[in-house]
């Protein structure tokens, strides 16, 4: 634990009141051109880092919105593109549930952040490629995540020291523009949560860079000993098994009432979460998996157009 308190306390020396919930989850990261490896403290953009607020554990925005005439058309939005640039079973449609979505989920790995957390964790632990592979089948469809989940963790078995190392050695990376496409969202008054099957104890600082409070983090719980040795994961989680996703975003919409819910994802298991999301983005800037640009609304490469999209709706 006191590798975890070093550690926050390196990477926000100006964040003082977000120490405590750091202490379970080093945080370290690095945006763009930043070296994995590199020695940078944590890096909040300049555009966002004015509108943060700490309290209670959890990084909050708070804006001022003002009323905005009707939504166009997914129709005439895509109009207003070019046409041949854009792929997917149904752009406009995708299109249009963004411009007017009142909730937006994003996976976090290889969506998120430009790397498998769980394959960055491992490779530390020296067993890279026998975790990598267990991820693909996951990341494909191949196999029931759940069966993949228990595979991987088995072998590698982190303890909190483990992954406190982890982060500290090999910052995760945000994949290039979601910074600002968050903060878009969030200036327009849309909700954003990450639901990810990957780990909270990982997952918690990408929240803090990007405005998300912990409470709008759906992810897998690794459970220690009272030593910090690994035990297990919690099979309560809704995101720890096959069907996660959309059974942590049913949870979500019958909790807080949305209305229009998108889903942003690179993976097999986010594609499931449509429904009850209105509209699956698969997002291919890091991998681009067949199975899910067959499956997806709208399939990009970048977040350009859909920040672009978020900036001329608002809601």
């Amino acid at each position: 634990m006191a590798s975890l308190n070093r550690l926050a306390l390196r990477s926000l020396p100006t964040l003082a009141a977000a120490q405590q919930s750091l202490s379970t989850g080093a945080a370290a990261f690095s945006v763009g051109s930043f070296s994995r490896s590199s020695t940078h403290p944590l890096f909040i953009p300049s555009h966002i880092s004015a509108h943060r607020q700490f309290n209670n554990h959890s990084v909050m925005r708070t804006y001022a919105t003002t009323p905005s005439p009707q939504t166009p058309s997914g129709s005439d939005i895509l109009a207003s593109y070019s046409s041949d640039s854009h792929i997917g079973q149904n752009v406009a449609h995708a299109m249009e549930m963004l411009a007017k979505a009142d909730a937006v989920c994003f996976d976090v790995d290889s969506t998120v952040i430009d790397e498998e957390g769980i394959d960055v964790l491992a490779d530390t632990l020296g067993k890279g490629p026998e975790v990598t592979a267990w991820t693909t089948k996951a990341m494909n469809g191949n196999i029931k995540f759940e069966d993949a989940l228990a595979a991987r963790l088995a072998i590698i078995k982190p303890s909190k020291t483990d992954i406190a190392n982890c982060l500290e050695k090999h910052p995760l990376r945000l994949s290039p523009g979601v910074d600002r496409l968050v903060e878009a969202l969030h200036k327009r008054g849309t909700d954003v949560y990450l639901v990810s099957g990957g780990f909270r104890l990982m997952i918690e600082p990408v929240a803090n860079v990007l405005g998300v409070s912990h409470d709008r983090i759906y992810a897998n719980t690794i459970t220690f000993d009272e030593n910090g040795d690994y035990t297990g994961f919690d099979s309560n989680e809704p995101t720890s098994a096959d069907q996660g996703k959309p059974k942590a975003l049913t949870m979500i919409k019958e909790k807080y009432g949305y209305k229009t819910m998108v889903m942003v994802g690179d993976g097999a298991t986010d594609a499931q979460a449509k429904p009850p999301a209105d509209a699956f983005v698969g997002f291919g800037g890091v991998v681009a998996r067949a199975a899910v640009k067959e499956k997806a609304c709208w399939f990009v490469h970048d977040f350009e157009t859909m920040i672009d999209i978020v900036n001329k709706n608002s809601k």
